[in-house]
């Protein structure tokens, strides 16, 4: 319930980074009123359509932010977008403050020669294809036989695990069928991951690396040295990637269905190959050139703001502290860049709740009884807005109509997504 100098605070994004932060305001400014918009009706982010549809252990982490929409004094108002429905200069005079945590959703480019040919296509919309985005459209890039990985940190090895697995091993997923399906109409036959790091300073997770280990798929090899050897002094994350990788190549592994993967370690990609498509890529290794066959090249090299996202200038560049000004703030990856993985964004969003509060505390951001937060949205905008009560109905909705072995069966078109969620 509001009360004349209720703080109103508007968080942009309701990914994990705006849900962290707004958990953090309710503990450090108590008496606040939040309003979590999101361009989505749908809430929750890179929970939603950024995690690996088979890992749905990470994907539960909803179920404490379903307990933050809930609480009285948060307002999820899905389906408006900054720069489209409200401008940020609107908010900044309806709200007391205003925190973008919108994440970074372009996949980075990879700056090379041959980088724009057709076939070289970033893991992040391959990921959210799969995870039935919007704004991805219902078919699969075209992948071929011969798919090259540029790349070494966990995304990475979700694209390796996606062209890896076959269909039965998504038993409790909530991926795209007809995407999964066109591709296992004509999978890879090889793979090539490559990372510009040694084994043991690949990115990767080593227990993602012992998933892959263990999955019963693919034949993995490396003509590059794998283990630093005896004098090596390798952190116990490093030891684990190394104990993984030898156990991924080793030849007492059994020959599995599936394709057979290449991993290359201490490459930098030089250019890519190809007249009007993709044809392979060219790494220099040392003093050595290196040519690799590819009918398609999957960029996982991080990402960066969309380059026409109305925010942007305002999260192209990490940065030490998360307010801008007193009134505006930034969270998450739009903060700090694209480092870390979800529970990071635990600790950056209490570091800003806190300097949020410091900025209430000594007048900097004076909470003001004329702010009308969300009530003050014009009408149309309001109207627009899928509340967390229609999210539900959307929820159910799509986990009632999941096919045998799924989750959930997520809609692809928003405006469809919009209707069902206001019972149509």
């Amino acid at each position: 319930m509001s009360s004349p100098t209720t703080p109103k605070i508007a968080v942009i994004g309701s990914g994990p980074s705006g849900c962290y932060l707004a958990q953090s305001l309710l503990r450090a400014v108590p008496s606040c009123e939040i309003t979590v918009l999101d361009r989505l009706a749908s809430p929750f982010g890179l929970v939603r359509y950024g995690v690996a549809t088979d890992h749905q252990h990470t994907k539960a982490i909803t179920r404490q932010f379903d307990r933050l929409f809930q609480h009285e004094a948060v307002r999820f108002a899905g389906g408006i977008e900054v720069g489209r429905d409200v401008s940020l200069a609107q908010l900044r005079e309806l709200f007391d403050a205003v925190v973008i945590a919108t994440g970074l959703t372009a996949d980075r480019e990879l700056g090379i020669p041959g980088a724009e040919l057709p076939g070289v296509i970033g893991a992040g919309a391959i990921t959210r294809a799969l995870n039935a985005h919007p704004d991805e459209g219902a078919r699969l890039p075209q992948l071929g036989s011969d798919v090259v990985v540029i790349g070494g940190g966990n995304v990475a090895l979700d694209v390796l695990r996606f062209l890896v697995k076959d269909r039965d091993a998504y038993e409790g997923s909530d991926i795209a069928d007809e995407l999964l399906d066109s591709y296992l109409e004509a999978p890879a036959a090889r793979v090539t991951l490559v990372s510009r790091s040694a084994a043991a300073d690949f990115k990767g997770d080593p227990q993602m690396l012992k998933e892959l280990a263990a999955l019963p798929r693919a034949a993995y090899a490396s003509p590059d040295p794998v283990d630093p050897g005896p004098d090596a002094q390798l952190d116990r994350a490093a030891a684990g990637r190394v104990a993984a990788i030898s156990e991924m190549i080793a030849a007492s592994r059994p020959r599995f269905d599936g394709p057979e993967v290449t991993l290359r370690f201490g490459l930098t990609p030089l250019r890519v190959l190809g007249e009007h498509r993709v044809e392979g890529v060219e790494f220099t290794a040392g003093d050595q050139v290196v040519v690799v066959p590819a009918t398609a090249v999957v960029t996982a090299i991080g990402f960066a703001a969309r380059k026409d996202h109305a925010l942007a200038a305002l999260t192209a560049s990490g940065a030490e502290t998360g307010r801008i000004e007193p009134g505006l703030y930034r969270t998450g990856w739009a903060k700090r860049g694209p480092r870390g993985a979800i529970p990071e964004n635990r600790a950056c969003a209490k570091e800003v709740a806190d300097e949020i509060a410091a900025d209430l505390a000594d007048g900097s951001l004076p909470a003001s009884p004329s702010t009308l937060g969300f009530e003050g949205l014009p009408a149309e905008v309001r109207d627009r807005a899928i509340g967390y009560e229609q999210w539900l109905r959307l929820d159910e909705h799509e986990r009632s109509v999941a096919p045998s072995g799924r989750v959930r069966h997520k809609l692809p078109d928003h405006d469809r997504m919009i209707a069902i969620a206001r019972g149509a």
